[in-house]
């Protein structure tokens, strides 16, 4: 009988004992995981800002490379130039001179390969030419040629390579004089503007048409 009671009190206490620790255990678990989950937290935070870092890095290179324009990298920005003849219909101040070089047939022989110089006569240098000689030479396409070949050099000859010469041979076969004693003069023409370039060549505008003699 005494032996029962004692089992019995030893039952009673190891139960007493396994609840206290469940208890323990259910009361720190909240806090294990409290203590694991603020780890992650750090851990994620960290991952965050090293991420938003390295972005932030990257932006800055791409905002910062040349070809970088309005957030985006541009790709094959220069776009090719266009040649004698695009460049001058495009200008908007040579359309007599474009419409004399259809009429003559010139116009697969300036958009060839080159390269050429083109003293090219502005609008206002053609109103110098009296309208019966200039319609005249519109309704004669062998003189036509001759004058506007005339205003063409064979290869491409800048502005500081036309200074250093005192004349130069043009396509039509006849020389051009060249003075730059007093900024440049092509014959009795001046070059009011130099070195626009163009995928075939270069143009010098003069403010006065080129007569062969």
């Amino acid at each position: 009988m005494k032996n029962e009671l004692k089992s019995g009190s030893k039952s009673k206490i190891n139960a007493k004992l396994l609840t206290a620790a469940i208890a323990t255990l259910f009361v720190s678990m909240p806090m294990m995981a409290s203590a694991s989950d603020c780890d992650y937290s750090k851990k994620m935070k960290s991952a965050q800002s090293k991420q938003h870092s390295m972005q932030g890095q990257y932006s800055h290179a791409v905002n910062k490379s040349p070809m970088a324009q309005g957030g985006f990298i541009k790709v094959g920005a220069h776009s090719p130039k266009a040649d004698i003849v695009d460049t001058a219909v495009k200008a908007g101040s040579f359309n007599t001179l474009v419409t004399a070089v259809k009429a003559a047939g010139l116009v697969d022989t300036l958009k060839g390969k080159g390269p050429f110089t083109v003293f090219a006569p502005t609008d206002e240098a053609f109103a110098k030419i009296p309208a019966d000689v200039l319609n005249g030479l519109l309704v004669d396409k062998e003189a036509l040629r001759k004058v506007l070949l005339y205003h063409v050099v064979a290869g491409k000859v800048t502005a500081d390579q036309v200074v250093t010469v005192k004349s130069a041979a043009t396509v039509q076969g006849s020389d051009v004089m060249v003075d730059a004693s007093n900024g440049v003069m092509i014959n009795n023409a001046k070059v009011v503007k130099a070195d626009i370039m163009t995928s075939n060549g270069v143009i010098h505008v003069i403010d006065t048409v080129l007569m062969p003699k």
